[in-house]
């Protein structure tokens, strides 16, 4: 038996020693393959920018005469104008809002001048040197988000509170589930912007949200003449405690023999009467906050921050012609030159 131990020590190491060389031949092929990859993607881009670097002395042609263009055209061509207006629209008219503004653009694009110029209440001409309008997300803080999220909470069944978090709330939100919305238009014309405000009244101002705005206001009467009705029955139930209250205060002298009792009924009289006055104070609380709503929500949209008098000239990369121009041009001459590799490739393959 002392014989046969070593053996079987051995041929466990054997194993052991397999097994580990096998472990680092693995590793060693993932770090191969991935040393592959990175040294695939280096050679992509040093293949990309090597006729950059063999012709360098025709990119730097190229480069001065597109910047001399961009500089010429961006000189010669009018100006670009932007301004922004911060609204918060009621009754869901932010889906009409976000309906018309691709409307806008599409009348932009076939140059349709006279339907803009009936929407927005503009000559001809200012419609003509309308760009593009665009939606996007107005600025919320946090407190905003976290009163969205506890109403939308209270909106859904309970039962899949526990499954949604805040966080997760925040990134599936939709963008349209904002309360403010920032319209940013661009023109040619500096001065155009303010005069656009009525059309987009008229764009918050659908069938839709009228409708919705009637729902609302009937909803409204009724729980108004509900808590109102109740707070009459409170005021004449108190009136009959206080009454009573009087009427025992002045015959308290004539009763005779219930000198135990005469506490715990005073004790009871008080418990109802401040259960009667909390109930009271929570009407009412519920009646101030409907109409602080009706009279908050009384319009169709608020404008949080109107147009500029005068748009601030756009000076991002799109309309930076003596930019744009040069790296255009660094592009297509990369392409010309790959093409020219393939066609000679596919020329010579046999």
């Amino acid at each position: 038996m002392s014989e046969k131990l070593p053996r079987q020590n051995n041929s466990e190491e054997i194993d052991l020693g397999q097994l580990f060389s096998a472990i680092g031949g693995l590793f060693q092929k993932l770090f191969n393959f991935i040393g592959s990859i990175f040294k695939g993607i280096l050679s992509a881009i040093i293949y990309t920018i090597k006729p950059l670097v063999v012709h360098f002395k025709v990119v730097v042609v190229v480069l001065i005469i597109s910047v001399t263009l961009g500089y010429i055209y961006e000189k010669t061509n009018d100006p670009v104008y932007y301004s922004e207006m911060l609204v918060k629209p009621y009754f869901e008219s932010k889906y009409q809002l976000s309906n018309n503004i691709n409307y806008f653009n599409a009348l932009i694009s076939s140059k349709n001048v006279k339907e803009l110029s009936r929407i927005f209440e503009i000559d001809t001409l200012s419609a003509k040197e309308l760009i593009g309008f665009d939606l996007e997300a107005g600025p919320e803080s946090q407190n905003d988000l976290f009163i969205e999220y506890d109403e939308y909470i209270k909106s859904i069944d309970t039962s899949l509170v526990d499954e949604l978090t805040y966080k997760d709330y925040i990134d599936k939100r939709d963008f349209m589930s904002g309360r403010v919305f920032a319209i940013k238009v661009k023109s040619n014309n500096i001065s155009i912007f303010p005069s656009l405000q009525e059309g987009f009244r008229k764009t918050f101002e659908n069938e839709f949200s009228k409708y919705q705005k009637r729902v609302r206001d009937t909803m409204a009467y009724i729980d108004r003449l509900s808590l109102t009705t109740e707070l009459s029955r409170l005021d004449s139930i108190q009136k009959t405690y206080l009454a009573a209250i009087r009427e025992e205060s002045k015959n308290r002298n004539l009763v005779f023999g219930t000198g135990s009792m005469l506490p715990l009924q005073e004790e009871k009289r008080t418990t109802k009467e401040y259960e009667l006055f909390i109930r009271e104070q929570g009407i009412r609380h519920k009646l101030n906050e409907l109409n602080r709503t009706i009279a908050e929500e009384n319009t169709f949209f608020d404008i949080l921050a109107p147009f500029d008098k005068l748009g601030k000239k756009d000076k991002s990369f799109g309309y930076s012609y003596r930019l744009l121009f040069p790296v255009i041009a660094l592009v297509l001459f990369i392409l010309w030159f790959l093409a020219l590799k393939a066609f000679k490739y596919i020329k010579d393959y046999e």
